[in-house]
């Protein structure tokens, strides 16, 4: 009996629209395109995010990438480049397009016009050990953000604000990071510990995390 071909991950779950809202097969349907970079990068083709392909990298034992893009434009721009494996850079304009976005004008009534980050690429190791496991930003899958810019001038801070701030800045915070661990497979937030008090750290790395 002829055997017929295994469906990709994609298929399995349904195509991603990165235009549509997020539904209960995003999460599902983001880790599928780990493990498909041709329609990861398709994906990314045929949504309004703006990218470059960059070449792979080699830096030592454990550091570089493969499959990694540089956005050129989003909803909203960065602080500095960003340069992210193919799914960390859907995951991440879902969650600002769909979550940080919409609920800056809830909670702020005003617009988000910029977010700052604290870097992608980096090679070093989790916890800054010298035989601790590579971390995820040695293979740019993940990104640390520090705040968000608004159209009124306002500049929230996870730093400032996670504890200090408003009502309404404390409760955006919670809100973004909260929504982002249906997305993302690590959020680390000041809620983890004292290491990511200023910033929260998204990946998308083999291991599933939410604090």
């Amino acid at each position: 009996m002829e055997r017929l071909p295994s469906p990709s991950p994609q298929a399995a779950v349904g195509a991603l629209d990165l235009e549509r809202p997020v539904g209960p097969a995003t999460g599902r349907q983001l880790l599928a395109l780990k493990r498909d970079p041709t329609q990861c990068l398709a994906t990314l083709t045929a949504s309004r995010l703006q990218v470059r392909t960059l070449p792979d990298r080699r830096n030592g034992a454990y550091c570089g990438y493969s499959d990694v893009v540089q956005i050129l434009r989003s909803t909203v721009p960065y602080s500095g480049p960003v340069h992210l494996t193919c799914p960390m850079a859907a995951t991440l304009y879902l969650w600002e397009r769909e979550i940080v976005g919409p609920a800056a004008v809830k909670y702020l009534g005003s617009r988000l016009v910029r977010i700052d980050h604290m870097g992608t690429y980096s090679c070093r190791r989790r916890r800054g050990g010298s035989s601790n496991r590579p971390s995820e930003h040695a293979t740019a899958n993940a990104i640390d953000i520090g705040g968000f810019r608004l159209e009124d001038g306002r500049r929230i801070t996870v730093l400032g604000d996670w504890s200090q701030g408003t009502t309404a800045e404390r409760a955006f915070l919670r809100d973004i990071r909260d929504a982002a661990c249906g997305l993302f497979q690590v959020v680390l937030s000041p809620d983890y510990n004292a290491a990511h008090r200023d910033h929260f750290h998204l990946d998308m790395g083999d291991w599933g995390v939410c604090r």
